[in-house]
């Protein structure tokens, strides 16, 4: 992933690589979408819906709030307004 960054803040004045960030977004909901028709696809995923669905809602949440708490601290920790 970081070699990615690097390539990409080193080609970042090429033309073709400023354009591709406007296909980015429709190939990562093409691929939600084709996710979403697979498991919709898979009978042993719907049968058991109810079972898998709380754990899956209790895990979302959870990821969720923790995503929200740690930047909370991130922006407490390091971008106090007013230099305190």
């Amino acid at each position: 992933m970081f070699l990615g960054i690097g390539i990409g803040y080193v080609l970042r004045n090429w033309s073709i690589l400023q354009k591709t960030e406007k296909t980015i977004s429709l190939t990562i909901f093409l691929l939600l979408f084709i996710l979403g028709v697979s498991i919709g696809s898979n009978s042993l995923i719907v049968n058991n819906l109810g079972k898998f669905g709380w754990q899956a809602i209790v895990l979302a949440v959870s990821g969720v709030l923790g995503s929200l708490i740690a930047a909370r601290l991130v922006l407490q920790l390091f971008f106090r307004k007013g230099g305190e």
